[in-house]
């Protein structure tokens, strides 16, 4: 299949198949210039094609497929009815306040169906008849077993983070959706990267999709500056302290595990920041909380663990700074695309011991950008360990990029012109 790559800006949302009413109430909702995933989506999915979407987190996917699917709703005078499937809370969430944004003018009402609230509220938000079911497959799941949510009237589905609800282990969770689902459906998936388990998926359940690929899977976000300093741990929390004091706006510092992302935390709670945190030991109150107060700038700092980060859509971060490196290269990817978000620059820092040269190399790789070791002043840094790996190098790898397996080509029963 012919893959194209987009990165130009588009100027408007009209000639993209948005009917009159609708560009209207965009326009109220301040929403005049469409994102490049939403160019190309927006039109294949009003007209009810199968869509697999790659692009970075920031890059307006929740528009790409909400339009669309609140306008073929509205066109089936409310008989067509939507499912979105994604990977955590917050981000279930978000997307519900991205759709009210925009659908509400229209009477366009959703269920939000995710863990840590009450199930009553959710029967009662289902038995008012949603348009869309937004939520997380372990909830969603349970409300079929039960048998409060029937899927038989779903004709509009919507995978979105789908490498990382894959990658938090939700793969049978989806798949057992997807087996009670309408076999006559519109699917959509959306990701950052496409391993082979998404492929698996699209061959299995979609139907010859159209493939917009806005950025090479497991691309960063352009427009974000990447460094390294090469820190013992022990001098990790001084450093991060000098750098806050650099670097004045918004800040979202990760942590591998949610015991760091505490400790983190209480250090710079003690040192006067303005600082919260989100990780799977907070309530969804507690989450909330701290989400609300980062956006609203009451606090300055964020200290967030991947799995629970998957929700934060802020505007203007300035720094995403990595306390650790995360276990997998793609989840860097989804970190730093939390800066530089919808055309912004963004600074992304990576802290790394002397023996992860290899972690490095494998980031570096996905990323296709290679990582300088950063040159301040004032900063004691140890070596990173010699490794007989090479780090990436751009021109090197064009030579010799036939040796690498490439992961954007679908199989043959794709269509090359749908």
């Amino acid at each position: 299949m012919k893959t194209e790559t987009h990165n130009e800006d588009q100027k408007s949302f009209k000639g993209l198949n948005i009917s009159p009413d609708f560009l209207s109430a965009l326009e109220k909702a301040n929403f005049t210039v469409p994102t490049p995933i939403q160019h190309q989506a927006i039109p294949a999915a009003i007209e009810g094609k199968d869509i697999v979407g790659i692009a970075q987190t920031g890059t307006g996917k929740t528009l790409a497929f909400g339009i669309p699917m609140i306008q073929r709703i509205m066109a089936s005078q409310g008989r067509n009815k939507g499912l979105i499937v994604l990977p955590t809370r917050e981000l279930a969430v978000q997307v519900s306040e991205s759709l009210q944004k925009i659908g509400r003018v229209f009477g366009i009402k959703t269920a939000v169906l995710i863990g840590g609230e009450s199930m009553y509220h959710q029967i009662k938000a289902i038995r008012n008849n949603p348009h869309i079911i937004i939520g997380t497959p372990g909830r969603i799941n349970d409300h079929i077993k039960q048998r409060i949510v029937r899927l038989n009237d779903v004709s509009i589905l919507v995978l979105d983070e789908a490498d990382t609800m894959f990658d938090m282990g939700f793969a049978d969770q989806v798949k057992q959706i997807l087996s009670v689902m309408p076999k006559e459906r519109q699917t959509m998936l959306f990701s950052a990267t496409m391993p082979d388990s998404i492929l698996k998926i699209a061959n299995q359940y979609m139907k010859l999709p159209l493939r917009i690929e806005i950025a090479r899977p497991g691309t960063a976000a352009e427009k974000v500056e990447h460094e390294l300093f090469v820190v013992q741990k022990d001098k990790r929390m001084s450093l991060l302290v000098k750098l806050l004091s650099e670097y004045k706006g918004s800040v979202l510092v990760f942590s591998r595990t949610k015991h760091g992302a505490k400790k983190i935390c209480a250090n710079l709670r003690t040192m006067n920041f303005a600082v919260d945190e989100i990780h799977s030991n907070r309530s969804l109150a507690q989450r909330r909380k701290a989400l609300d107060g980062f956006k609203s700038g009451r606090f300055r700092i964020l200290v967030a663990t991947d799995i629970a980060s998957r929700g934060i859509d802020v505007k203007g971060i300035e720094l995403v700074l990595n306390y650790d490196l995360p276990e997998a290269a793609s989840d860097y990817v989804h970190r730093i695309g939390r800066t530089g978000r919808a055309g912004l620059t963004g600074k992304a820092i990576s802290f790394v011991s002397p023996d992860q040269k290899n972690k490095i190399r494998e980031i570096e790789y996905l990323i296709r950008t290679q990582i300088p070791v950063s040159k301040a002043q004032g900063v004691v840094q140890v070596a990173l360990e010699e490794n007989p790996q090479p780090r990436y190098n751009h021109h090197q790898h064009m030579k010799s990029k036939g040796n690498f397996k490439s992961n954007t080509g679908f199989k043959k029963n794709y269509s090359r012109s749908r």
